[in-house]
């Protein structure tokens, strides 16, 4: 597996990519579309809206998460195209990498003028 310093490197810089050639404005799904096609070209193991159980007390729910992205099983990327982000998308994300047993993940709204206003990293240390 990459480092994964070096994987947040190249999310963070497809993200840039990204948002450089297409710009704020357009729907979610076109974003995650062009992202996950940038990851890819770099040689990246991408999966995407990737489906994780959720445990309970010892018990697998038939609930379950939902992730964006997953870049080489080690980096959530959750991407969204809003006016704003609101406390709750954070919040989310951290949960998210709790319940993945994961360490990093990033933020990325695509509708702002400058995408390194959109792009938020966020560590989750192990209980």
């Amino acid at each position: 597996m990459k480092e994964t310093e070096t994987i947040a490197k190249h999310v963070v810089d497809a993200a840039f990519q990204v948002h450089y050639f297409l710009g704020p404005g357009l729907l979610e799904s076109t974003y995650q579309a062009c992202f996950v096609e940038e990851l890819q070209r770099k040689r990246f193991n991408v999966a995407t809206e990737l489906v994780v159980p959720v445990e309970y007390k010892g018990k697998i729910l038939r609930e379950s998460l939902r992730l964006d992205v997953l870049v080489e099983n080690e980096i959530i990327v959750e991407l969204k195209a809003m006016e704003y982000l609101l406390p709750v998308h954070k919040a989310q994300l951290i949960t998210y990498l709790r319940l993945s047993n994961l360490h990093l993940g990033f933020l990325i709204n695509f509708n702002v003028a400058k995408i390194k206003d959109g792009i938020s990293r966020v560590v989750h240390n192990y209980r």
